[in-house]
């Protein structure tokens, strides 16, 4: 770890953190929170994933919708409009909208040989989104003077990384820029995160072996075929298995990598003096 001791963390003139862990339990909190004291940089990988590596991606799928429509086909075709992703730290609804769900194209759903086209698409996209980390926390301190640096990363991080091997080139790039911080929460929080997500499931990546095998089998025990699945029970499905599947992950990650904080102590963390605590105390029980 950069910083082998808790000391070195609060001796550090400049803390660089790196937050993961299931969307939903505070890594976006904290790094709001952290910014607006304005001394940290906050960094914010599915917002890089959705500009700098699927921007393109999302806008042409934006362009294939509209080109649907005579209007809006003759005006893009004579350049007369111009056609944008909102993407923004706390809006990631066009990337979202282009990663989609499979299944039925009439209740939303695309096919799935186009969603395995997607998720490739995204995991390439984490990759080398979660290793610009070392080029913006350099860039945060020289070029904007900020002290500090906290990475924000996709819920999926641990999908894209072998937590096993001391030679994982993600892993390494990003604990050698900050330290790895896994947010855990409780069986509680899962309950919520499920309710949560029933009632508004979203689009989801996940590692390929795992989405044919969730895939297949939902397509077996329900005796359907892709174009019959409704895309929103099988992301409910899929959503409930990526819980469970993540979790040894995550621990793994945090055992080799960094280190561990409970979801319920974010909660009271109420300023950057709280969240050095909190780093402090997390740091003394690894070393310990």
């Amino acid at each position: 770890m950069i910083y082998p001791t808790a000391q070195d963390w609060q001796n550090a003139p400049h803390k660089r953190i790196a937050l993961f862990g299931m969307s939903g339990l505070g890594k976006t909190y904290l790094s709001d929170m952290l910014r607006r004291t304005g001394n940290w940089f906050h960094y914010s990988i599915d917002y890089r994933i959705g500009t700098r590596y699927m921007g393109e991606h999302i806008v042409n799928n934006i362009k294939r919708e509209a080109m649907k429509s005579p209007l809006l086909r003759e005006l893009l075709r004579s350049d007369s409009i111009a056609i944008k992703s909102r993407i923004g730290f706390e809006n990631l609804t066009p990337l979202s909208s282009y990663l989609g769900k499979p299944g039925n194209p009439d209740l939303g759903g695309i096919a799935f040989d186009e969603y395995l086209i997607r998720q490739r698409q995204h995991r390439d996209a984490e990759i080398a989104a979660t290793i610009d980390s070392a080029r913006f926390a350099r860039n945060a301190d020289e070029i904007y003077g900020y002290d500090h640096f906290i990475a924000d990363t996709s819920g999926s991080i641990c999908e894209v990384v072998d937590p096993a091997n001391p030679d994982d080139p993600v892993l390494t790039s990003l604990s050698q820029t900050a330290l790895p911080v896994w947010i855990k929460g409780a069986d509680s929080h899962t309950d919520t995160l499920l309710e949560r997500f029933r009632a508004a499931p979203k689009p989801m990546y996940y590692n390929e072996a795992f989405l044919q095998k969730t895939w297949n089998a939902y397509l077996a025990q329900n005796n359907l075929n892709p174009e019959q699945v409704d895309p929103d029970a099988f992301a409910i499905q899929g959503y409930a298995s990526l819980l469970e599947h993540r979790l040894p992950l995550y621990a793994a990650m945090a055992r080799n990598w960094g280190v561990t904080v409970e979801a319920d102590q974010v909660t009271q963390v109420r300023d950057a003096q709280d969240f050095t605590g909190l780093i402090t105390d997390a740091i003394g029980s690894t070393a310990g």
